[in-house]
């Protein structure tokens, strides 16, 4: 419940400021990481990614840090409290404290996707507020169903009837085309085509896809799904950062798969972010 709350507190902020003082002025950097006690413009709980304005004041406590994006240069400003900081139009000075340390990067993060991931966390947030939904446990597929896949060699999950030890059936088309692509009985709950082993089995970019399971006749489901292009798999491919990687390396990635529309991994990234950070609720709202 504390929790719970504290998304609640950190979502008004969020809002408060985004439509104060950096709306005013027009957005130049995101708050991307916080430990400890951090306050922004007197706000001592801000959410992450909340957008700065360039004058805005940040307070770190002691043993407290924060990491500072900027938006159109990429280059990040880590601080270290205790300490007071203005963000500035291309980097952080201190007013007290220990000068931020800064690093270059090629991460870019768009105002239009920090603003969907706001909006999707506040109203993930009102909606917990209302009522708790029934846990859904029915067949159903599970991945990809949505938006756009960052890979060609996707694994397919679905969830069957826990009852039924039938094998399902697995069929993946190309839009507008009745010959599968893929078809083949699975025993279990996922299906990987033999990638290494038959080219034909690799999905084509930038290419719109449906598929179907049944199981003892009956369908799971179906789903479409698209692959992103050629060029934006490659840059994935090159930018994908470790599990050991530092968490803003992580969470930029987040964001540049949700800005690319890869929907669905974008809720797994912010869901393993959450379990990571339990002192970030807001992360499990990302995702949702």
């Amino acid at each position: 419940m504390k929790s719970t709350y504290r998304a609640v507190v950190a979502l008004l902020s969020f809002m408060a400021i985004s439509v104060g003082s950096a709306d005013a002025a027009g957005p130049v950097a995101f708050l991307s990481n916080m430990k400890g006690d951090v306050a922004v413009d007197g706000d001592t709980r801000p959410v992450l990614l909340v957008e700065l304005a360039s004058g805005q004041k940040i307070v770190v406590g002691k043993d407290a840090n924060a990491a500072v994006m900027y938006i159109t240069s990429g280059k990040e400003f880590v601080l270290k409290g205790p300490g007071e900081y203005v963000v500035k139009d291309a980097e952080v000075a201190a007013t007290s404290g220990a000068q931020p340390t800064a690093r270059t990067t090629e991460w870019r993060a768009s105002n239009k996707v920090l603003g969907q991931v706001a909006q999707t966390a506040s109203a993930s947030v009102r909606m917990r507020s209302i009522a708790q939904p029934k846990a859904d446990t029915g067949p159903k597929l599970l991945f990809p169903t949505q938006g756009a896949v960052a890979t060609l060699t996707p694994t397919f999950r679905w969830r069957a009837d826990e009852s039924s030890k039938a094998q399902a059936e697995f069929v993946l088309r190309a839009a507008g085309q009745d010959k599968p692509v893929q078809q083949a009985k699975v025993a279990g709950d996922s299906y990987k085509a033999h990638w290494r082993f038959f080219k034909s089995a690799k999905l084509k970019p930038d290419t719109e896809y449906t598929w179907t399971v049944t199981t003892n006749g009956e369908e799971v489901g179906t789903a479409t799904f698209r692959t992103l292009s050629a060029d934006d798999i490659r840059l994935l491919d090159k930018r994908r950062p470790s599990d050991k990687a530092d968490f803003s390396d992580r969470l930029y990635f987040t964001l540049m798969l949700q800005d690319m529309g890869a929907v669905q991994e974008a809720q797994e990234s912010w869901a393993k972010l959450a379990e990571e950070r339990t002192d970030l609720p807001e992360l499990a709202a990302f995702g949702k």
